[in-house]
Formats: C-alpha cells, structure tokens, sequence
C-alpha cells in the first residue's frame, strides 16, 4: 500500500500567493525524484460545525487561512530514498531561507502516514 507525508500549514492569507509560487517549484523537484503524486490545497471551507474546525484548533487570525498538503509515495522506502535526493537537491535549499519563510514553521504539522484503506 502506497505511503503519505502529510502536512498541515497555518498562514497569513497575504502570504498564499507567495506560498504557491515555491509550492510549485518544490512539487516539480519532488517529482523529479520520484513522488508519485504531490498536493498542495489551501483553505476553502474551514468553518465546520462538526468536529474541531482548523481555525479552532490553530488559534487562527481572521487574516490566517490553512494550507494542506500531501505527497504519495510507493512505500515508506520509497518515501526515504526520495526525501533523501529531494533534501540534497540544491534547488531546495535555495528556496529554504528562514527569513523569508511565508509562514511560522513552528506552527507546521507534519508527519508520515501508512494507507490503510483506499476507495
């Protein structure tokens, strides 16, 4: 059964558009080393009454908004020998310079996951 990184970012709405320009370049070099398929969505209809609504549990801002992303691989090996060629790709840490992150990257949550159930 394939294997997911997911990941779940809060951030300033007027950041979005800044995000999805590096989000685009990230998911070409991702695939490039192998993701089967990479995700990234922002936030549309955050405000559930069932359950606990993203804005709740990340304490939004009215001017924040959530970014969910995920990207398959074929196994967790696979997800590890990917990551480990994407972490090493230089295009990479050229987009990661902490003083213009579009975010607070304290806030992410992250986190692999094994596909239990596939519709």
């Amino acid at each position: 059964m394939r294997y997911v990184d997911g990941y779940i970012i809060p951030i300033p709405k007027k950041n979005v558009k800044f995000y999805v320009g590096i989000a685009k370049k990230a998911s070409r070099i991702w695939m490039e080393h192998g993701a089967l398929e990479y995700y990234e969505s922002v936030g549309d209809d955050l405000d559930v009454s069932w359950g606990t609504p993203f804005p709740k549990m990340f304490k939004l801002k009215a001017s924040e908004t959530i970014i969910f992303a995920w990207i398959t691989y074929k196994n967790k090996t696979h997800r590890d020998k990917v990551n480990a060629k994407v972490m090493q790709d230089p295009r990479i840490s050229a987009m990661i310079d902490e003083s213009k992150m579009p975010f607070d990257a304290k806030r992410m949550l992250m986190g692999g996951f094994k596909i239990v159930v596939k519709g």
